[in-house]
């Protein structure tokens, strides 16, 4: 993992984020299946080797940087703190942009930990995964593999690809994988094929979008850069459809908690409370939340406070 330039102190004006003064950030890549991947330090000036939180997830193609607020208030509390953009997506590399695949987001957050590992400078021997939406399966995974993640956080969860796609209709799903063979077959001509993120309107091309419900458009665009480009690429939806998530739920060793929203018009809570049932160690919370609504507000607040007390509880201090 190298260091791309010299820390420098972060924060905002808004009287919701910690001093500036608390932390000192440092922009870190990494490689991850032959891409460099991007992502952000946040170092509290105490304790001298605090429990390190590495975070990932957030909305389609806007990287992690909705999760930067998170990463302030951990380093304002006393952790290391690292949010990273999964490949394709945010300041990391990876052709096509904006490509969902479950798969290859497990090996990014493995390559975050080994570059994590790497650093002499990083206290890595107490480390709490964070994962939102889609990440938040990734981030079980990759601790059911590796006994040294002390627990895992798991906010508005997405745990399945293929029950996600399932919710959206037969009709979806057969148009879905049709984009992906046409997408696949299109690139090698120069052609790729992609699929709306999220539905602008009631409208024809708006019904393949991959997230139609009342609040896709507005969360994502409230929560994404100016560019954000509402599109992904159709081989996202095969590649959502393998992903189970059901093979290393029984094998986590660590407490899991995980944060649904009872308004979550996206994700919803069932699939939440069905993973609590089957993890061998896990909370579930349910906030009167919407899915986009953790990222700022009310919904931030709580599901931070959630979030830092599991922490608390969960490493060594």
């Amino acid at each position: 993992m190298t260091r791309s330039r010299t820390a420098v102190r972060s924060g905002s004006g808004s009287e919701s984020r910690p001093s500036r003064y608390e932390f000192s950030t440092v922009r870190l890549t990494f490689r991850s299946g032959g891409d460099r991947c991007v992502g952000r330090l946040y170092r509290p000036d105490r304790p001298s080797n605090p429990p390190l939180v590495v975070l990932a997830g957030g909305p389609v193609g806007s990287g992690g940087r909705p999760l930067a607020p998170y990463a302030e208030r951990l380093a304002a509390a006393g952790y290391t703190a690292f949010y990273f953009d999964f490949r394709h997506a945010g300041d990391s590399g990876g052709e096509p942009r904006n490509l969902v695949s479950p798969a290859r987001q497990r090996t990014d957050w493995e390559a975050a930990l080994a570059g994590l590992r790497g650093r002499g400078d990083v206290a890595t021997e107490d480390t709490v995964l964070w994962g939102v939406g889609l990440a938040a399966e990734g981030a079980v995974a990759v601790a059911a593999a590796d006994p040294r993640i002390a627990g895992v956080v798991a906010g508005t969860p997405i745990l399945s690809g293929r029950a996600f796609l399932r919710e959206r209709g037969l009709g979806f799903l057969a148009g879905g994988l049709l984009a992906g063979a046409r997408d696949r077959l299109g690139s090698f001509v120069g052609r790729p094929y992609s699929l709306p993120v999220a539905a602008g309107g009631a409208d024809d091309a708006g019904r393949f979008a991959l997230v139609s419900t009342p609040s896709a458009s507005r969360g994502y665009r409230r929560l994404a850069d100016e560019g954000w480009d509402n599109r992904l690429p159709g081989r996202s939806i095969p590649a959502l459809w393998r992903h189970t998530g059901s093979d290393d739920r029984s094998r986590p060793t660590c407490p899991v908690l995980l944060v649904g929203g009872t308004r979550d018009d996206v994700a919803g809570t069932d699939a939440a409370a069905e993973a609590a049932e089957s993890l061998p160690d896990a909370t579930l919370v349910r906030l009167p939340a919407g899915h986009f609504d953790i990222y700022d507000g009310e919904g931030f607040e709580r599901c931070l406070r959630h979030g830092l007390a599991f922490v608390d509880a969960t490493v060594r201090r």
